[in-house]
């Protein structure tokens, strides 16, 4: 039976193949559109859709005017959870591979703005769709290179004229989720994720140097204190085929 993928399709797939038995290296030109026309007998639509699909999989970066070249797919590292770890909405530390001069350098930055509850966040903090909440969003950057974008919600409700309504600030700035709401007398006992892939939007592909609809990894995660309350809930995205996500599991005695 003959090969039924689409052209373009078969034409991405061969690259790809190339790229990953080291036939193109990193950093490497991929062939021009004229050089792809000829070798696959197929139009100028045909082989800049299969380039598209390279980028979007994270195998190419077009640089204007140069052309589209194989970037660096090897994982940088992981990002390790363990319920000690404070100081993000991911709460992790990080391991690089081939460490060679220890922990990088990090660094962050946010902004909060009080705004209003979207639909799906008021289910995830179990409040009516429409409540204020503080909107928090973190970019994270590792050695200058983007590392993970984040997006924290907390109900206004909680923090309002406290001294932690502002998360990225203020005496209790950098203490991580449970240690800001101790300081206000509520006690975080347990957190919850949900891991899953999708598409880089646009500003995220913008933000973590990537192309629009190549695959990220997102964390939904949301704090509950004893009384099974939902304090807070953030989404995390950090590029799939850059990092790992790395779970201590403590089995108990």
């Amino acid at each position: 039976m003959g090969d039924t993928r689409p052209v373009y399709q078969r034409i991405a797939d061969d690259l790809r193949q190339q790229i990953d038995e080291g036939m193109i290296g990193v950093g490497a030109r991929i062939p021009s559109r004229a050089e792809l026309k000829r070798t696959y007998a197929a139009s100028d639509q045909t082989v800049d859709r299969a380039v598209r699909v390279l980028k979007a999989a994270g195998y190419a970066t077009g640089q204007f005017g140069r052309g589209v070249f194989v970037s660096d797919r090897a994982p940088l590292g992981a990002l390790v959870r363990s319920s000690g770890a404070v100081d993000s909405p991911l709460a992790a530390r990080i391991r690089l591979h081939h460490q060679l001069n220890g922990q990088p350098e990090l660094a962050w930055e946010a902004t909060s703005t009080s705004t209003v509850a979207p639909p799906l966040i008021a289910e995830r903090l179990g409040v009516r769709p429409g409540e204020r909440v503080m909107c928090t969003q973190y970019e994270y950057l590792a050695d200058r290179r983007p590392l993970q974008l984040a997006t924290s919600w907390e109900p206004l409700a909680l923090t309002e004229g406290t001294e932690v309504v502002f998360p990225e600030r203020g005496p209790y700035a950098r203490q991580g989720v449970r240690g800001r709401f101790a300081a206000i007398g509520i006690r975080v006992v347990r957190a919850r994720e949900v891991v899953g892939s999708r598409p880089a939007t646009s500003p995220e592909a913008e933000a973590l140097g990537c192309s629009a609809g190549q695959c990220v990894t997102a964390v939904e995660r949301t704090h509950y204190d004893g009384h099974d309350r939902p304090v807070e809930t953030s989404d995390t995205v950090v590029l799939g085929d850059r990092w790992r996500l790395e779970y201590a599991i403590d089995l108990g005695g």
